[in-house]
């Protein structure tokens, strides 16, 4: 496992960090056991940056890291979580002080921490970041000491060049992946300009880019691969990165036809997030030991050759590109 300089916090963490939203909720049913194992088995395969939010299972992520933590010893990881989408309905006006400080002191609570690595903005309206009182907001809150460093996740490209803007902005949190290749085009340049982290999420398109769906696979009622295929319950983004299930599919065995049946498709996907110094973290989720530790070894294969990544880039421009590139 590599490290990558999470730019101006002077933190190094792991290129493949762990993405907690599938130990919370929406991704089907785990069991605390198996949330255990797999935060476990990341860690000791030299993970050692963790992304939750305070909304995943209602605090159940949050928690169950600190569990994880408590039984371990040595250096602690780069815990990042996320806040806002507790508000009822979303809206700049939600985004006040006294509601950001409401909700890191409960996120302080969950994980049993003094401070907070890092708190990131969850996906707010896009007017927020036309609203300096917000990050103000959060500079009092880094002065405080209930936080070390903010930044933001975000749904559009738009989003992140202008939290650029900002200072205090440490990180942005972004979908990056084979199938939402957009922000590698301008972002990734602003952003290692301005010495700001950049984290790759959803980076294997909700499991889409791991090979292993079919047609005809099933999914559990809560798993939002389900409900949220149009964008019934939050952005349609965020399920398989906005592409629709047959297409998604369709490309996939073009992608699986460069490899040959013997090579893991997610660890590929995985890699070829790598192959752009200005990630500093993908965080690929996992709901038990065997996922986390496939998605470490990710970073142990080889750089990806330049005919791969223009083969790559050639089925994202003809089967992907229309759905998602102007989208996000």
């Amino acid at each position: 496992m590599q490290s990558r300089a999470f730019d101006s916090t002077g933190r190094m963490v792991s290129e493949i960090g762990f993405g907690a939203w599938a130990i919370g909720a929406d991704w089907g049913k785990v069991d605390d056991g198996e949330a255990i194992a797999a935060l476990h088995a990341a860690l000791d395969s030299g993970v050692t940056f963790i992304d939750t939010a305070d909304v995943y299972g209602d605090g159940r992520s949050e928690r169950l890291i600190a569990r994880a933590l408590k039984e371990r010893r040595g250096d602690r990881p780069f815990v990042a979580t996320k806040a806002g989408k507790r508000l009822a309905q979303q809206s700049v006006s939600g985004y006040t002080y006294e509601n950001l400080r409401g909700w890191i002191e409960r996120s302080l609570s969950n994980l049993e921490m003094d401070a907070l690595d890092l708190v990131q903005l969850h996906c707010p309206p896009t007017d927020l970041y036309y609203h300096p009182e917000v990050f103000d907001a959060l500079d009092r809150l880094v002065e405080e000491g209930k936080i070390r460093n903010y930044g933001v996740s975000v749904e559009r490209v738009e989003e992140a060049l202008k939290a650029l803007e900002y200072a205090g902005v440490t990180s942005v949190q972004i979908i990056f992946n084979i199938f939402r290749q957009r922000p590698s085009e301008y972002f990734f340049d602003r952003a290692k300009s301005r010495n700001v982290a950049v984290i790759a999420r959803v980076p294997l398109a909700s499991g889409l880019l791991s090979g292993k769906f079919r047609a005809d696979t099933k999914f559990e009622a809560n798993d939002h691969r389900q409900y949220n295929r149009r964008g019934e319950a939050f952005d349609v983004g965020e399920t398989f990165s906005g592409v629709p299930y047959e297409v998604g599919l369709a490309a996939v065995e073009r992608i699986k036809k460069l490899f040959g049946p013997d090579v893991s498709l997610a660890q590929v996907a995985l890699r070829w997030i790598l192959m752009f110094e200005a990630v500093t973290v993908a965080i690929p989720g996992a709901r038990n030991a065997a996922q986390a530790r496939a998605n470490s070894q990710a970073a142990d294969l080889a750089p990806l050759t330049p005919a791969v990544m223009n083969e790559l880039k050639t089925i994202y421009e003809q089967d992907i590109k229309s759905y998602v590139h102007q989208r996000w």
